[in-house]
C-alpha cells in the first residue's frame, strides 16, 4: 500500500490557482492531503484598448521578431483576437512570423494551433532568452514581445534595447488577490508549527503574495521559519529562481520538463526515494 500511495500521510500546499484541481488530483491519488490556499488570480489585462492595439500592430505591420514568454499569454492573446473578431488575421500573421520562446508551454500553444517556434531560448528564463538573442541581427528591427503578467522584465528589455531593436511589448494578463488574508495566514501558522510536509511554487507572484500577506501581519519570521522546515517544489527554473532571490530554498524541482506531472514525479521521489516511478 505504501508503494501504491507514496505520500501517504504527506500534507502539501499548493497555491495553484488555475490548474489547481489538476495538481491536486495528482497528488492526492498518491496519497496526499492537500491544503489549498490559491495565491493569485489571473485575469485579461484591464487595458484591453492595449492588447488590441498590439495585435492590430502585429497584423498590419508584422515584427521581425516575436518572443513569447508564456503560453498562458500566448493563450490570452488568442482570446483577445476571438473577441475582437481578429482570429484569422492573428492566426496569419503568427503563421508568417519568426517566433522565440522562453520554454515548452508557449511552444505547446503554438503545437496546438499547428505552428512552431524558430527558437527554443537556450533555458526557459529570461536570462536564456537573452543568450539565445546574442548573434541575431536585431539592430533597427522591430521585436514583438509578450511579457509575464505585467511585469516589465527590464533586463530583456535592456538586451533588446543594447542590441539595436525597437521593442514592442504586450501585456495580455495581470495577476490578482486569489484568497483572503486570513487564509494565507492560517497557511503561514501551519508551515511555522511543521503541519505542511511540502509546498509547491508553479509560478512567480506566489509567493510574493504569501511573502506580502506575511509582511502585513507581522509574520515574516514565522513565515521564513516555516519554509526552511518545509521542502519547496518549484515546477521550473523561472519559479526556483524567484525563490532564491528571495532567500527560499527550493528542494525539488523536474530537471528538463517544466510541466505538473513531472513535477510531482519529483515530489514522490523526494519522499520515497530515486526507484519512484514516473507520473502517468
Amino acid at each position: 500500500m505504501a508503494d501504491e500511495l507514496p505520500l501517504a500521510t504527506r500534507t502539501i500546499a499548493l497555491p495553484e490557482t488555475r490548474l489547481l484541481d489538476v495538481l491536486a488530483g495528482l497528488l492526492e491519488r498518491r496519497g496526499a492531503m492537500i491544503w489549498r490556499c490559491p495565491m493569485v488570480a489571473i485575469l485579461d489585462h484591464p487595458n484591453e484598448a492595449a492588447v488590441l492595439q498590439w495585435l492590430r500592430e502585429f497584423i498590419q505591420d508584422p515584427p521581425a521578431l516575436t518572443i513569447l514568454l508564456t503560453g498562458e499569454g500566448l493563450r490570452r492573446l488568442l482570446g483577445f483576437a476571438e473577441r475582437a473578431g481578429l482570429t484569422r488575421e492573428f492566426g496569419e500573421a503568427l503563421a508568417c512570423q519568426p517566433m522565440l520562446v522562453r520554454g515548452p508551454k508557449p511552444a505547446r500553444v503554438l503545437k496546438e494551433l499547428g505552428l512552431d517556434a524558430r527558437w527554443n531560448a537556450a533555458a526557459p528564463t529570461t536570462a536564456g532568452v537573452i543568450e539565445t538573442l546574442q548573434g541575431m541581427a536585431l539592430a533597427g528591427q522591430t521585436v514583438g514581445l509578450q511579457l509575464y503578467g505585467d511585469e516589465p522584465n527590464l533586463p530583456l528589455m535592456a538586451a533588446l534595447q543594447q542590441a539595436g531593436a525597437v521593442a514592442r511589448p504586450v501585456a495580455p494578463y495581470v495577476y490578482a488577490p486569489k484568497s483572503d488574508d486570513d487564509q494565507i495566514v492560517a497557511l503561514i501558522h501551519a508551515l511555522d508549527q511543521g503541519g505542511i510536509d511540502a509546498i509547491v511554487f508553479t509560478s512567480q507572484p506566489q509567493y510574493r503574495r504569501l511573502r506580502d500577506v506575511a509582511q502585513r501581519h507581522d509574520l515574516s519570521d514565522a513565515l521564513l521559519r516555516g519554509m526552511a522546515r518545509t521542502r519547496v517544489a518549484a515546477i521550473g527554473p523561472v519559479a526556483a529562481d524567484d525563490l532564491a532571490r528571495q532567500g527560499i530554498r527550493v528542494d525539488v524541482m523536474p530537471t528538463d520538463s517544466f510541466f505538473m506531472k513531472p513535477l510531482v514525479t519529483e515530489l514522490v521521489r523526494a519522499f520515497s526515494g530515486s526507484s519512484a516511478g514516473e507520473v502517468t
